[in-house]
């Protein structure tokens, strides 16, 4: 028992012991080892005293020590770490590489890539070794700064600039070395990392050997969704868990994450913690022992001491502590030299997986002018007190410049210092801080203080051969490369420059990541006073710089500046005089001032010139006179913004290019309140949007907005500034501030607000304001009464009145700008390194998806997982279920009916007639009765009925029709009536719809009113009429009119068609005026204030109504000059005839519907399309600023719209599209070989053809015809709405000569024979291969004018040549008369490669002979001589001819010569010719390979045995002399010798068949063997007769006797494999279904399987075990061959919801079996950890199956390691079992160590199995 003592000292049975072990124990007792002289004499001398006494004062003794010794070391510093130093440490930062650990007390550790776990080194070196690096866990997505962790100190050592390197470790493995199985405990609190991902949950790695750690998905679930940002934790991922459960001796450990367990767990003594195995990150319950300036120390543990610095006191109780007191401590770091102990008390370390934050309130680098001092620690450092009353700590080096400078008493409390901060430490949640004088005077402390261009000084460190390396600080050092030494290139450096040297120089760039700082130290760039370019932002358009040339080409200079800048220098932009030869002028390295001539900074993208203009004023030290960027910005100019910051309620932006502050509320991003939270959620810091509005500004802060109804008012003319500038029955779009119980307020630009009441909001009764309107919503308002003393404002929000009476146009309108913001937010997700919002981006409505559904819910919602939808929420309700029947892990087709981009779900659709590929073709304006399918708040999704086309249709008309009764709102199955319009807008190929005709409260209001029905209009009342003279003042300046103040406060109206009679294009006439000036005018009509119509001086409104005028002096002078009244305004529009040419205004340019909008006179407005503003394509890319508003442009009419209420004008002098028109299109689609579809005007489409696309032809004709690209393009053809187009260069650009390498064939007559043409593969079908040479024309190449190979199956075309591909061909024939041309593909024609590819193994063609027709003769046998003889040889002669007409018939290829007069002789000697060499026959074999195709059997050359030596043999025969009797005789008996011999071989019983007769001899006499049948199978298809084998099968089914049901079955399989190599899928079903009807079964799908899976053919081997485990669901064997065909396809994830879905179908009873065999299969071809979870998973609910206990013991020895078997062993002997059993488990044992151990293991398994043996014995005999 002394021995177990001295190895168990802490356990074992407990003795009294003596008291020499007594005195022993004591002196133990000091874990400091520390032995005094004097207090071993006082032991002496007080050995006499009592026992009891003297061991009170020996442990009281010792406490004290232990109390002084921490107290003493209780600052941690480098030179007390040591190897194997546990620490609680902080991750500061992360990089590629490495972890950087803020640990306390300031000081900073590493932990490299390799120092995680063990898993996620094998994951990195795996996917390393795959190539698969874009697929790597990066180190930030598993940590991130402020996590805390547990490390340990693997390595100290130093730099190689000599300062201290401290390498850490955090693999749980190095930080739990301490723990075993046996010392863990439920209730511990440890730490480890995931190591794999299982289907249950996750196996973590805790370090402790023999011990598997599994952590439940329902136990880390709310860790998942609280801290990890709702993603699965990942390998190498670090993890703060709870210890649960123990099982096995602590062999198997069950974890729990619940962040209320984990901060609930408290370390308590029953887990026997110790000072050996003691982890930092513990909660104790610790108490007081003793309070000193330095801090507590803590008793906790039943007699454990440690200490807690003063900076690790709880902030809040500092000064509060007394001895005694109970409270709760967390483990620090322990010393394992010293075995002290360190606690903290801080609030944030109690709360286990909390993160820390990162202290920053003061910046590194930033000087502190008054720190006070707090503490002053001797040989440790000094604790200051900033001004905000948080702390710093500077260390003992940093309190001085050297050791003998440092004084301590300027140290004394409450002395006030000036520091500066260096880094912060996160543990103790203070600056650390120094009072260096170098580093206070540093310009920069780290290299992310330097910025490119700035000036700084240093010190030459050395001179290398490619640069001058500069040191700037102690830690901070440059390069200045060899070219920038100086300005001109320098060939002796070291002459210039010495070590030592002070230099001056300019950063050019610096990478803050790797640390490398280049500098410059050419003088004129040091010297500079131009403004330096850093960004390309900076580079201002003429603005003048100086920068150095990176590189000289032939097409100009690359200029580079600062910071990776560098722009272009065109050839032309070199010098004022041309420079050939860039590369000889300039040279790289050289200084150059350019000019900023263009900078695009989204694109990076800088034009630059070196030809110094005036145009940019400089001041005689060289520095641009730059005019001061004024803050304020005019109301309603648009700007382009990049965002800055994203804040709660918008965006903090900076107007570009001036960078002045301003902000975007979120509610003004957008007109659909959707898509402002969507931008607002997607857009990013630095993200730049273009065309923002100034919409207001008060006290210098500039609001914006993105609104586009907004702008397109403010792009109109000047915005109203007041309320005096507003009118009764002006309408202007504004936004809603607020919502009041009486009404709704619309702020407008300029800030000011007007009032829609309750009773003006809506047109339906208002119960509450709130349901109708939200803040921030974009309203249309119309001005119904102004108070301009008070200056109120009353509005009307009624679509009624607000509305343009052109609702399906609006609301269309609405619905594209809506998709359009759409496409952008798409584009910014796809441009993020967020992988869910890239797929996100790429799903469209109407895109099918290959899905695998994951679950269905109670409610009827099925939800998807897929490839395709990777993270994403993949859903389908109820009603979009249809009447499929899904269960999880099916596999469906669905078609995506809405993607939710804000909340990043997918609404897919199962319905068949959603699936079908039944398209309706859509034309012109049409009416279509719809269901829908999906309602969002701002479009529906609609089918057409019964068809899958499915329509985006818009949910509301108008911008003010926001409220809807249920009765009115969609619902999903509704049916209901949509329009189609002409102009056939599209997303992603979707047409957009309006609703049918509805009828609107605005219709009935206008006819009433030309019903003339009384009414108060408002306006002011005048008593002019036409004709009048009048004098005013011009009021207002418009885009398109005038506003002139009259006498009695009436205003007038001017048009711009009515100021000049002689109006220049392009000017503005309007502009000819301005405010103030007296103009003299003539009344020409009056118009309504509200509806604008132009009223009769008979009308009784005429007296309220705006007087017309008109300026033009021809008018003036006119005795009678009105506007005509009374004429409709359709009769008005068809007085312009088609193709008159008038002169109109520009109103505005409509973003939404891509038009221009003009006016032609007062009331008669027109609309020109974007494709008819111009034949330039340049002009079309920013349409806006091509054309000013009240711009003249002369225009053509094309005729009225089709609402008839606007002229269609054109701008190009197009009216129609004829035959040779040239015009501009829209790319509308692009369909892949075949061509794209161009949208053209006047709602036109044409298709351009492959031929039609370029003058040259190419691989890739339509790479670059991107959807919505406007190309210029010829029509060629014209047929009703269809038209033909070409995008030729000749065509489009006759004028411009361009060479044309592809001719255009217009017609057959246009070929000549043997011209070698090229064109595009069209078709391939049974008449032979079809090539498209033209739009129009065609040609035919037939099969063996295809390839020289010997092709018998013209599928083999179909899966080898793609539609579309580019070739080559050969005229042969043409046909002017049918339009037939022939063409040729052979090689030796065009002079190309074959078009099949040598990879197939095909055969080549040999040349026919002459003599085939010889072939057909048969034997010529003995016959009389004489007249028959001549008659048979005539009649021979005939045959040949006849037989060699049809050779000619067939094959032109091949002469053959047969003329009648060629004599008798002349046929012999044809027939006696040797004929040619064979072509090589394929060898026939008893055996036959039905998993092998044609292609895998080899050639092998026969005996020649031609038909022509069997005739020559007989002419020879006929040739000799008559034979005698004697003769006859002998050779009649040599013939029967040759019988005999003849059927003697064909007895033979080993002789095998050699043709058709053996084969049917051979089934006669065996015609039940299958054998027989399926070589006699195989013999055909040696032959390549395939149906010849597929009769000889049916024979054998037919043959073979009913009883016989196995060989019946192999010639089914042997049938199948036939089809499945030589048949097509059609036959090979067709066979199966018979196979299934007349034979078992299972066991033909199970065959059919095996032959799809050895021929490759997996998507239907999968398809077909589907469906055998839905018809055999009950046999286990089905589901075992699905998981083997599964895990040798890889697809090893599958296999665990397989075995979940075999375990509900299959019987109880078989489950164990069933595990087993998948475990098995596991082992084989999968995971075997995953196996042998299996396994033990099992035998823990089945413990006593010692089947499977031997299986498990098989596979691992087959599969696992010699020390996992043993270990298995063990368990296995240890059980309880019955003798017997044991008998057969030692005896295994036993033979295992005999075979892969030693003698002495095994004579341990003898001993083992002797004391099982006593045991036994020992209860028998008891």
């Amino acid at each position: 028992m002394a021995a177990v003592d001295e190895d168990f000292p802490r356990g074992g049975p407990q003795r009294k012991p003596s008291g020499r072990t007594e005195k022993r124990s004591v002196e133990e007792d000091n874990l400091f080892g520390v032995h005094h002289d004097d207090e071993s004499k006082k032991r002496k001398r007080k050995k006499e005293l009592d026992p009891k006494k003297a061991k009170k004062q020996r442990s009281v003794k010792t406490r004290a020590f232990q109390t002084k010794q921490l107290i003493k070391d209780e600052t941690l510093s480098f030179k007390k770490l040591t190897v194997g130093t546990l620490l609680l440490g902080c991750v500061k930062q992360v990089t590629d590489f490495e972890l950087v650990i803020g640990l306390p007390h300031g000081l900073t550790g590493y932990v490299s890539l390799t120092s995680i776990c063990d898993a996620y080194t094998n994951y990195l070196r795996e996917q390393v070794n795959e190539e698969l690096s874009e697929d790597l866990t990066a180190l930030s997505d598993l940590y991130s700064p402020g996590m805390v962790v547990r490390c340990v100190v693997s390595e100290l050592g130093k730099t190689k600039a000599n300062r201290h390197s401290l390498k850490l470790s955090i693999n749980p493995k190095d930080v739990n070395k301490a723990l075993s199985p046996g010392a863990l405990r439920a209730g511990m609190l440890l730490s480890g990392c995931v190591s794999s991902i299982e289907d249950h949950g996750y196996l973590v790695d805790i370090g402790v050997q023999a011990t598997k750690a599994f952590l439940s998905h329902e136990k880390a679930q709310e860790y998942i969704k609280r801290k990890n940002r709702g993603l699965p934790l990942r390998v190498g991922q670090y993890l703060s868990f709870l210890l649960q459960s123990v099982k096995n001796d602590g062999r198997v450990v069950q974890l729990s994450m619940h962040p209320a367990d984990v901060i609930a767990a408290t370390a308590a003594e029953d887990q026997k913690w110790s000072l050996c195995n003691l982890l930092p990150g513990l909660m104790m319950r610790a108490e007081v022992q003793k309070v000193t300036l330095q801090g507590l120390v803590l008793q906790f543990l039943s007699g454990l001491s440690g200490s807690v610095d003063f900076m690790h006191l709880d902030p809040q109780k500092v000064g509060t502590y007394h001895k005694g007191q109970k409270l709760k401590a967390c483990v620090l770091y322990v010393q394992p030299d010293t075995k002290s102990v360190h606690l903290t008390l801080r609030p944030l370390f109690l709360q286990p997986g909390a993160a820390l934050q990162q202290p920053n309130a003061h910046g590194l680098g930033e000087v502190l002018e008054e720190c006070t001092v707090l503490r002053y620690r001797k040989g440790v450092g000094v604790i200051f007190q900033l001004e905000d009353g948080t702390f710093a700590f500077s260390r003992k080096l940093h309190l001085s410049d050297t050791k003998l400078t440092f004084n301590p008493t300027a140290f004394e409390e409450g002395t006030k210092h000036r520091c500066r901060v260096i880094d912060h430490s996160p543990m103790e949640q203070v600056a650390v801080v120094s009072l260096k004088k170098s580093i206070l005077d540093a310009q920069f402390l780290r290299y992310q203080d330097i910025k490119p261009g700035q000036l700084i000084e240093g010190k030459v460190s050395s001179l290398e051969n490619y640069g001058m390396h500069v040191k700037l600080t102690d830690h901070i050092r440059g390069l200045v490369p060899r070219a920038h030494l100086a300005d001109i290139p320098l060939k002796h450096p070291e002459r210039l420059y010495s070590v030592g040297d002070q230099v001056r120089c300019r950063v050019l760039s610096v990478n803050t990541e790797t640390k490398k700082l280049i500098l410059t130290k050419k003088k004129t760039l040091v010297g500079s006073k131009l403004p330096i370019i850093t960004q390309y932002k900076e580079a201002i358009p003429r603005r003048q710089a100086h920068g150095y040339i990176a590189c000289a080409k032939p097409f100009g200079c690359i200029v580079r500046f600062y910071d990776e800048v560098r722009g272009l220098v065109p050839q032309q932009e070199l010098s004022a005089q041309p420079v050939p030869f860039p590369e000889k002028v300039f040279y790289v390295g050289q200084v150059v001032k350019v000019t900023v001539l263009k900078c695009d900074p989204s694109q990076e993208k800088l034009l630059l010139s070196l030809i110094t203009t005036g145009a940019v004023g400089t001041e005689a030290d060289g520095t641009t006179k730059e005019s001061k960027v004024s803050t304020t910005y005019p109301i309603g100019k648009i700007v382009d913004v990049e965002v800055l910051a994203k804040v709660e309620n918008g965006l903090e932006v900076s107007i570009l290019p001036e960078r002045v502050p301003a902000f975007l509320p979120t509610t003004h991003l957008s007109d659909h309140l959707s898509n402002c939270r969507l931008l607002a959620e997607r857009l990013q810091k630095g993200d730049v949007l273009s065309r923002v509005m100034c919409l207001s500004q008060t006290r210098g802060h500039i609001i914006l907005c993105r609104k586009a109804a907004v702008m397109a008012f403010a792009e109109q003319g000047p915005l109203p500034k007041d309320v005096l500038e507003l009118q009764v029955g002006m309408q202007m779009p504004g936004l809603v501030k607020s919502i009041m119980l009486y009404g709704v307020f619309v702020e407008f630009p300029h800030g000011f607000v007007g009032l829609a009441p309750k009773a003006a909001m809506s047109d339906k009764f208002v119960t509450n304001t709130k349901d109708h309107f939200v803040v921030g919503q974009t309203v249309v308002a119309k001005v119904t009464n102004l108070d301009e003393e008070k200056k109120r404002v009353l509005l009307t929000l009624k679509v009624s009145e607000c509305g343009s009476g052109e609702a399906d146009s609006e609301s269309l309108m609405l619905l594209s700008q809506y998709l359009r913001e759409l496409e952008f937010i798409r584009s910014l997700m796809s441009s993020r390194d967020s992988p869910v919002g890239a797929s996100l981006s790429r799903l469209t409505t109407g895109q099918r998806l290959q899905l695998v559904v994951d679950r269905v819910k109670a409610d009827g919602t099925v939800y998807f997982t897929g490839t395709q939808v990777n993270r994403l929420t993949v859903s389908a309700s109820r009603y979009h279920q249809g009447e499929a029947s899904v269960s999880p892990g099916q596999q469906c087709t669905a078609v995506v009916v809405f993607v939710d981009l804000l909340s990043s779900i997918v609404h897919v659709s199962l319905r068949q007639e959603l699936l079908s590929a039944n398209i309706k073709k859509l034309k012109g304006i049409s009416q279509h009765p719809v269901v829908v399918q999906f309602v969002a708040p701002d479009v529906a999704v609609v089918s057409l009925r019964g068809t899958s086309q499915l329509l985006l249709v818009p949910v509301t008309f108008h911008l003010n029709d926001t409220f809807h009764f249920d009765s009115e709102k969609l619902s999903v199955g509704q049916t209901l009536s949509v329009l189609l319009q002409p102009d056939g807008m599209e997303q992603h190929g979707i047409p957009l719809a309006a609703w049918g005709p509805r009828k609107h409260r605005r219709a009935k209001r206008e006819r009433q009113l030309s019903e003339g029905a009384e009414e108060v209009l408002p306006g002011v009342q005048h008593t002019l009429c036409i004709g009048d003279m009048v004098n005013g003042t011009v009021k207002s300046v418009r885009t398109t009119c005038l506003l002139i103040a009259l006498e009695g406060g009436v205003t007038g109206f001017v048009h711009a068609s009515e100021i000049l009679d002689q109006v220049s294009e392009g000017t503005v006439p309007t502009l000819r005026q301005k405010v103030g000036n007296v103009v003299r005018a003539k009344i020409i009509g009056g118009k309504e204030a509200k509806s604008h119509r132009f009223l009769p001086i008979t009308h009784p409104n005429f007296a309220m109504s705006i007087p017309e005028l008109t300026l033009r002096p021809s008018k003036l002078s006119e005795e009678c000059a009105v506007v005509a009244q009374g004429e409709q305004l359709a009769d008005r529009l068809k007085s312009f005839k088609v193709g008159q040419v008038l002169t109109c205004y520009v109103f505005k340019y409509n973003y939404a519907k891509q038009c221009l909008d003009v006016e032609v006179t007062p009331d008669i407005r027109g609309k020109i399309e974007l494709l008819l503003f111009s034949l330039n394509l340049k002009s079309l890319k920013h349409p806006e600023k091509e054309f000013r508003p009240g711009q003249a442009l002369t225009a053509t009419v094309i005729g009225a719209d089709s609402m008839e209420t606007r002229l269609s004008l054109s701008l190009t002098g197009v009216c129609s599209l004829e035959e040779g028109s040239i015009t501009l299109g829209t790319v509308k689609k692009v369909i892949p070989h075949v061509g794209v579809t161009i949208g053209l005007p006047f709602g036109k489409t044409g298709r351009v053809g492959l031929c039609d696309v370029a003058d040259s032809y190419s691989e890739t004709p339509l790479e670059g015809l991107a959807l919505g690209r406007t190309v210029r393009c010829c029509v060629i053809s014209k047929n009703a709405n269809q038209l033909a187009v070409s995008l030729r260069n000749s065509r489009v650009s006759p004028e411009s000569p361009s060479s044309v390498h592809d001719p255009e064939i217009t017609s057959v007559r246009d070929l000549r024979k043997g011209q070698l043409l090229r064109g595009y593969i069209k078709t391939i079908g049974e008449p032979g291969v079809f090539v498209s040479l033209s739009a129009s024309v065609s040609g035919r190449v037939q099969y063996h004018h295809a390839t020289d190979y010997f092709v018998k199956d013209h599928e083999i075309f179909l899966r080898n040549i793609p539609k579309g591909k580019l070739v080559t061909v050969k005229v042969l024939s043409v046909n002017n008369e049918q339009n037939h041309v022939e063409l040729s593909l052979l090689p030796q024609d065009t002079r190309k490669p074959d078009l099949l590819p040598e990879s197939l193994g095909l055969l080549p063609k040999e040349p026919k002979e002459l003599n085939d027709a010889e072939k057909e003769v048969t034997k010529i046998g003995k016959r009389k001589r004489g007249d028959l003889e001549s008659e048979q040889l005539s009649s021979k002669k005939m045959k040949i001819k006849k037989k060699q007409k049809r050779l000619e018939e067939s094959d032109s290829g091949v002469e053959v010569y047969s003329r009648e007069e060629e004599s008798d002789t002349d046929v012999e000697q044809q027939q006696q010719k040797p004929i040619k060499s064979e072509v090589p026959r394929l060898q026939v074999s008893s055996s036959f390979a039905w998993d092998a195709n044609l292609n895998t059997i080899a050639p092998v050359k026969e005996r020649q045995e031609d038909l022509s030596s069997d005739s020559e043999e007989d002419e020879s025969k006929d040739c000799k002399p008559k034979m005698n009797r004697r003769e006859k005789e002998a050779g009649k008996q040599q013939m029967e010798k040759e019988l005999a011999k003849v059927e003697q071989q064909l007895m033979d019983p080993n002789r095998q068949p050699q043709s058709a007769d053996d084969f049917d001899r051979l089934v006669l006499s065996s015609p039940n063997s299958s054998i027989v049948w399926m070589q006699y199978m195989a013999f055909h298809l040696h032959a390549t007769e395939i149906e010849k084998a597929r009769a000889v099968a049916e024979r054998a089914l037919k043959t073979i006797s009913f009883r016989e049901e196995q060989e019946k079955l192999n010639i089914w399989v042997a049938l199948l494999n036939l089809e499945n190599l030589y048949g097509t899928e059609e036959s090979l079903m067709k066979v199966f279904e018979r196979a299934v009807q007349y034979s078992e079964p299972l066991k033909v799908f199970q065959k059919l399987a095996n032959i799809y899976t050895k021929s490759e053919k997996y998507k239907q081997a999968d398809s077909l075990y589907n469906t055998m485990l839905k018809r055999f669901r009950q046999e286990s064997t089905v589901w075992l061959s699905y998981a083997t065909f599964l895990l040798k396809q890889g697809r090893a994830d599958c296999t665990n919801a397989l075995l979940q879905r075999a375990l509900k179908c299959l019987p109880q009873k078989e489950h164990v079996d069933v595990i087993a065999k998948f475990a098995q299969l596991e082992f084989r071809l999968g995971d075997t950890e995953r196996a042998k979870a299996m396994f033990e998973n099992t035998l823990s609910s089945y413990p006593k199956r010692t089947d499977l206990w031997s299986v498990y013991i098989d596979m691992m020895i087959k599969y696992g390691n010699q020390e996992e078997v043993r270990h298995l062993f063990e368990r296995v002997v240890h059980l309880k079992l019955a003798p017997k059993k044991m008998k057969f488990f030692f005896k295994r044992y036993l033979e295992y160590e005999k075979k892969h151990g030693n003698e002495e293991s095994v004579q341990a398994v003898k001993e083992k199995a002797l004391e099982y043996v006593e045991s036994k014995s020992s209860l028998v005999d008891s």
